[in-house]
Formats: C-alpha cells, structure tokens, sequence
C-alpha cells in the first residue's frame, strides 16, 4: 500500500468516494447500488445502528444485491441480533426489492418481543401466525415453527402458502431446531428455498450431525462476546463454580435407607463417581 499526503483540492468528492466504494465492493449492477446504498431507518428517538451492527447489516444487504441467498450472521447475545435484522428486513422491503418475510423463531416470548419492540414499526403490515390460521394479506410475518408444522404433512399450515409466496426469511436462533437436516423445522425452510434466508445465533451448531455453516455458508459477520465486553456495550463476567454438600463431601445413607424401588440402600460413602446411584437416592421421599 502507498501512503500519500492529499491537500482538500486533491482529496476525492464523495461521488468518487462512492464509484471507489462500489468498485471495491463489486456492486457492478444499477439494481445492486440502489439495494446497498438504501438508508436505514430512524426513529424520532433518534435511535440507529452502533457501529458493529452497521457493518452486520452492510455486508448482508451487500451481499444480497450481489446475489447470495444463504447466509450466517453471528452476534453475541444482547448484541441487538433483532435490531440488525429489523434494519435488514427494512431496507430491503422499503426499497420493494423482499416484498413478503417471515421472521422464524422457536419461543412465543421471541416473537411477543420482537412484535413489540423492534419490529413495531412495521404497524399494520406485520402479523403474527396464531393457531396455524393463515391469511396472506400482510407481508411481514411473524412465527413459531410450532406455529407452521402439525407433524402431519397433509395438514402443515406452512403449505397453505406457495413455496415462492416469501422473498426472505429470517431464522432466529437457528441454531436449535432447524439446525438438524432431519429435524421437521427444517422443511419450512427447504419448502420456502427460494426465498433468501438469513440465519441469526450468538452460537453457531457445528457437529457431525448438525451445521448451521454447511445450510447458510460461513458467516458474513462474526460480532463475539469478548468484543462486545471490549467495546463496552456487554458486561463483563465472572464464573463462579458453587459446589454442593453432597458432591463435594459424599453422602453416607441413614440406616435403614431404601430407595425407590424400596430395596434397602448400600451402607457406605457415595460420590460423584456413583451419579446415578445417587440420583436414585435424592428421589427417595425423604418424609
């Protein structure tokens, strides 16, 4: 790289700041810049992304202008995982290029959240699926997998939309469910494949069986834990490891003991090398 000095007659206006920009992001297409050049969205809090979140929500709508489908997004927990994509969702619906999303999640108190909070903006546009009814007016939606599937495939409700009736979906937490190429969850997903999906998790699910990386591809931005705490916007913790009497000292039976079967416990000192056979005696009736 070559350092030079740059006088303000010299230095680039903004429109060349902006060509250097695309061509660096290789944003080569018309459609491409007005996806990834679409403002955020400002509430009269004057409330708008931190920087981290920025750059979340930047490489994402990016790399959708250029054409990915699939990805990963990776921020710690309390990060604003739902702020990020609220922002994404918005300036890709605003802009008129992801007409109909649906944002997934597998706990009602995520989706009472994010209807209340972060996705309140969205006002009459926005629905959440109750009892698996299905009315395809609105166009931001909210959902539990629960809210989708009945085990029965005749009977799913998420088959009461057409397979292309989304342009994106969001999977909250996609670590759990929806992770597991057999899980049930995950057909949702393969049902709605055309559509652009974006996964979100503070921790991604990498196993033998399971792996969030090989459905969405590696993440487009990793925001962790220790940065978050670095930056100041996380608190710092402390681990503290508190040990029972019980573990820590063993546990010698009173005489005449019986577990729960009613056979008559083993007079000698039990510990943790004796787990189950421990747990057997803790749920003795101790009365």
């Amino acid at each position: 790289m070559v350092e030079r000095e740059l006088s303000l007659d010299n230095f680039p206006s903004p429109d060349e700041l902006w060509q250097k920009y695309k061509k660096f992001k290789q944003l080569e297409t018309t459609e491409a810049e007005e996806i990834a050049s679409f403002d955020y969205f400002f509430d009269s809090q004057g409330r708008q992304p931190r920087y981290y979140q920025q750059i979340a929500i930047n490489r994402t709508v990016e790399a959708i202008a250029k054409g990915q489908n699939r990805l990963l997004l990776v921020m710690a927990t309390r990060s604003g995982k739902t702020y990020t994509a609220f922002q994404i969702i918005y300036r890709l619906w605003k802009n008129g290029i992801k007409k109909r999303i649906l944002f997934l999640a597998d706990r009602t108190s995520l989706i009472s959240q994010t209807k209340r909070g972060d996705f309140k903006h969205f006002k009459n546009k926005m629905t959440v699926i109750k009892k698996k009814v299905i009315d395809t007016a609105f166009e931001i939606y909210l959902s539990l997998y629960q809210g989708l599937v009945n085990y029965d495939e005749d009977a799913d409700a998420y088959r009461e939309f057409s397979p292309d009736f989304f342009d994106l979906v969001i999977v909250d937490e996609c670590h759990r469910g929806s992770a597991a190429d057999d899980s049930k969850w995950r057909e949702i997903l393969e049902y709605f494949s055309s559509a652009t999906q974006i996964g979100l998790t503070a921790t991604p699910k990498e196993t033998k069986e399971v792996s969030n990386i090989e459905y969405f591809a590696d993440p487009i931005y990793t925001y962790s834990l220790k940065q978050g705490i670095d930056d100041g916007f996380l608190a710092p913790y402390k681990v503290i490891r508190v040990g029972l009497n019980v573990d820590l000292e063993g546990y010698r039976p009173e005489a005449g003991k019986l577990d729960k079967s009613g056979n008559l416990v083993e007079d000698r000192i039990y510990n943790l090398k004796d787990c189950e056979l421990l747990q057997k005696i803790r749920r003795v009736n101790w009365n």
